[in-house]
């Protein structure tokens, strides 16, 4: 492997994001800190507990999530559809450089940010809930299988744009959606019965789900099967990118 090519553009992708700080860090935190403050302490004081849980806590899973896949595709996307809009696509793309090495560099770089993000966030989380970490090696393996996966995913929206406004399309109209019914605020077994069949059809429900296990050692759906929702996804983001870089498709058009 090429790791000074790798290294090039990694460096490039974290220096963009340094450099705009407020808008790639800064922001998405205070942002999440607004839901600790109205559903954590002032909402979540007035209701009961959730498995055991108080209400504040409960939710600290699902807000990492958020965040963590609304930033991850974002970052990806916009890191790889940049260099398409300006056309120095076309020297990557000429130079000695491998798939596995651009995506390595791309998704390397925003899988990074993400994690930043996720823990700064849970440390912010102290500031406004107690919670604990029961399993905080299955909290990391978790957390960095969600970057990588949706850093994938939006590596792979980033390719797949033909606009700014497209960069946008699939996480405001399909994967916001999907984590706000994915468990986010509530447990799905508060859901009625029929809902709740309904509910395992949305995949994020087994990211949160095996996210907030290795909190407090509860989940909605058994953790193995959360554990392979993830990884399984992750390969399949991977065989599209390498099918993407094989057959020239959104590249050499």
């Amino acid at each position: 492997m090429n790791l000074h090519a790798v290294g090039a553009i990694y460096r490039f992708e974290m220096a963009r994001t340094f450099r705009t700080l407020m808008e790639s860090i800064v922001s998405p935190v205070l942002s999440t800190s607004l839901y600790f403050i109205v559903f954590g302490a002032a909402i979540g004081a007035r209701m009961g507990e959730v498995d055991g849980v108080s209400y504040g806590a409960f939710i600290i899973p699902g807000l990492v999530m958020l965040s963590l896949l609304s930033e991850s595709i974002s970052n990806a996307s916009f890191g790889i559809y940049l260099p398409k809009w300006s056309g120095t696509i076309y020297e990557l793309l000429s130079a000695p450089v491998s798939t596995l090495e651009i995506v390595v560099g791309y998704v390397g770089a925003a899988a990074t940010k993400s994690l930043m993000l996720g823990t700064l966030i849970l440390l912010t989380a102290r500031f406004f809930v107690d919670y604990e970490i029961a399993h905080p090696g299955w909290m990391l393996a978790f957390l960095v299988l969600t970057a990588l996966t949706f850093c994938l995913f939006g590596f792979i929206i980033g390719l797949w744009a033909d606009s700014f406004q497209r960069l946008q399309l699939i996480p405001l109209m399909i994967v916001t959606p999907l984590t706000f019914l994915g468990g986010a605020f509530y447990s799905i077994s508060m859901l009625p019965p029929l809902w709740q069949k309904i509910a395992l059809f949305n995949p994020v429900v087994y990211l949160i789900s095996g996210f907030r296990w290795s909190f407090y050692g509860q989940a909605d759906v058994d953790v193995g099967i959360s554990l392979a929702a993830i990884v399984g996804f992750l390969l399949a983001c991977l065989a599209a990118v390498y099918w993407i870089f094989r057959t020239g498709w959104r590249l050499k058009a």
